[in-house]
């Protein structure tokens, strides 16, 4: 079994610190656990929401946005869905020690780009050079 490591409230990762620590490993693997939590409170308050809000509206209109407002909701809780299973994937990672580093290259992805983006799979120019790449096939 692992070991607990300390890490105290106000600890941010460091460039001058050996990348993907334990300390830096067990900081990302608490965001994103919290991000998790976060994302799935919020899905049972929209499944309660729509179980209660459950009602008949006469009027055509109100009944309308109504739907609308639901199905926006929906997408984008299906949007969180997807984000809660790139949320464990990232933890697998750093339980395997592949987390913080390039799919493509190889390479550590910086420490502040990991920190605003905790799921990120590549680094910043391999993200630009993939954007770039499916932008070029996308205008075909």
């Amino acid at each position: 079994m692992k070991q607990e490591v300390f890490l105290p409230d106000d600890y941010r990762p460091a460039d001058d610190e050996p990348f993907m620590n334990d300390r830096q490993q067990e900081y990302f693997r608490r965001k994103l656990h919290e991000w998790k939590q976060e994302l799935l409170a919020e899905s049972r308050d929209t499944i309660e929401g729509l179980q209660d809000n459950t009602r008949n509206i006469p009027d055509v209109a109100d009944r309308a946005s109504e739907e609308t407002d639901r199905a926006l909701e929906l997408r984008t809780r299906d949007r969180q869905r997807k984000l809660v299973a790139k949320i464990d994937s990232a933890i697998r990672r750093i339980d395997e020690g592949e987390y913080g580093y390039c799919e493509v290259t190889g390479e550590p992805i910086s420490l502040k780009r990991l920190d605003a983006r905790p799921i990120a799979t590549m680094s910043l120019e391999a993200q630009e050079r993939h954007e770039r790449r499916e932008k070029v096939h996308r205008d075909d």
